[in-house]
């Protein structure tokens, strides 16, 4: 399977209450539990909504030249002009038009996709599976293009 091109959001990974390995829609990530936070607080949940919501926006690019970005949307009400001054000033990095940090390494193996997700080289983790998608931590990819 050829892995370069971009992947979009397709689910997040959580423990049901039957201890079994679920994903969960982009609906149902947003409108899921949230355990860590106090539901309570009004802010709080705002801000989890929020993250919830880049996560849900966010992609994965893995490009030929042996790089993979995870791209996270643009937040709502920044405008080109504030992006272009923090590129400039370097307090942000955007790739393809969305935010972006420094890439992982990745190289294909026996037909998966291995990343370097920040242990070295020597560790790279398989982030490609069976399914068909690509998994960073609890997150799952589908291919976008």
């Amino acid at each position: 399977m050829g892995y370069i091109g971009k992947w979009a959001f397709h689910s997040a990974g959580t423990i049901s209450d039957e201890d079994q390995w679920v994903f969960l829609s982009a609906e149902e990530y947003l409108h899921s539990p949230m355990p860590y936070v106090d539901e309570t607080d009004e802010d709080a949940v705002a801000d989890e909504l929020r993250e919830r919501k880049q996560m849900i926006g966010s992609k994965l690019a893995v490009c030929e030249d042996g790089k993979m970005y995870l791209l996270m949307p643009i937040p709502e009400g920044v405008t080109q002009e504030q992006v272009d001054a923090a590129v400039a000033a370097g307090q942000i990095k955007v790739f393809d038009g969305m935010l972006t940090d420094e890439p992982y390494a990745w190289e294909e193996r026996d037909g998966q996709l291995y990343a370097d997700l920040g242990a070295g080289a020597e560790d790279l983790v398989c982030i490609s599976g069976e399914d068909g998608f690509l998994t960073i931590m609890t997150m799952r990819y589908a291919r976008e293009d």
